[in-house]
């Protein structure tokens, strides 16, 4: 059981936050920092970007052996609306013509070819942390306007066949596929195809827990009220929840339960707000006795 959280050099916990000693500290200082104390990470920056190789050896060669990054999937990947200007200079091509001045960028805009070469890219790009053992696992969130149905299944599909291998992790923004007509046949889909379920704590209800391969991970996002994804709301309101001593508790149990099902349990506080997320993943891993610096 490894409990973290979602960034290790988000701006707020940097810049608004007292949890690194000092602010002059560089990125390879606050990086061991953290991994003095966390096993594992989660990393959004590859989720408007794709990362590149160099980047990935920047992270093996910061962090100690044992620890684990996992790292959300490009927009693109996913289905979801992305920025031009990510895409690879060279593949812009490869978008239909009629398409390339759009203000987004979706994966279905390009050519056959295109598509395949983006995730080819993709998956060169993490292979530093596959070689090293860092790469915990690739998590897939997928859009909230993405409902029910073949569409998704089939991006779905497309991610294992094209990520073979890696630990893959689903997250569905839209609720109606773990609505109680939905859930048994999405559960059952993901086991199908050896893609692990992403437990979500969030405003929007009680979290549905389930384990479909040998990985459970849960993401904690927080439980302030409103719709995130509406493009203006601030940060603060969409992240700055810290989770109370009982709510936490009761993560505890289930991550125990979590744990009694699978073999790994991945823990991820995304409430990225100030310290809020880094202090309830201390929390957290002392409830449950996980946590804690790799061995160095």
């Amino acid at each position: 059981m490894l409990v973290g959280a979602s960034s290790w050099s988000a701006r707020s916990l940097v810049h608004d936050s007292q949890w690194y000693p000092r602010r002059s500290m560089k990125a390879a200082q606050r990086i061991a920092y953290y991994t003095d104390r966390f096993p594992i990470v989660e990393l959004d920056a590859t989720y408007r970007f794709p990362p590149t190789p160099d980047v990935a050896r920047q992270w093996v060669e910061r962090t100690p052996a044992g620890f684990l990054i996992d790292i959300q999937a490009w927009t693109l990947l996913t289905g979801s609306a992305t920025l031009p200007d990510s895409l690879w200079e060279d593949l812009r091509v490869e978008v239909r013509p009629e398409l390339r001045d759009r203000r987004r960028l979706y994966l279905g805009h390009l050519s056959h070819d295109g598509r395949g070469e983006a995730w080819r890219r993709f998956r060169h790009a993490i292979q530093p942390l596959v070689d090293a053992g860092r790469l915990g696992a690739v998590i897939l969130r997928y859009p909230h306007w993405l409902r029910p149905g073949d569409t998704g299944r089939a991006l779905m599909a497309e991610a294992r066949r094209r990520l073979p291998g890696l630990h893959l992790a689903v997250e569905l923004r839209n609720h109606h596929w773990l609505e109680e007509g939905e859930r048994e046949s999405t559960l059952a889909f993901l086991e199908e195809e050896d893609l692990a379920f992403v437990c979500v704590d969030s405003t929007h209800g009680p979290a549905v827990v389930a384990t479909t391969t040998d990985l459970a991970v849960v993401r904690l996002l927080g439980r302030n009220p409103g719709d995130w994804e509406e493009a203006d709301v601030p940060l603060d309101e969409r992240f700055a929840y810290r989770y109370s001593a009982e709510e936490l508790g009761a993560w505890a149990v289930t991550v125990g339960q979590l744990a009694g099902a699978a073999d790994e349990v991945h823990v991820l506080f995304a409430n990225a707000y100030r310290d809020f997320a880094v202090g309830n993943a201390a929390q957290l891993a002392e409830l449950v006795g996980a946590g804690g610096p790799c061995p160095r």
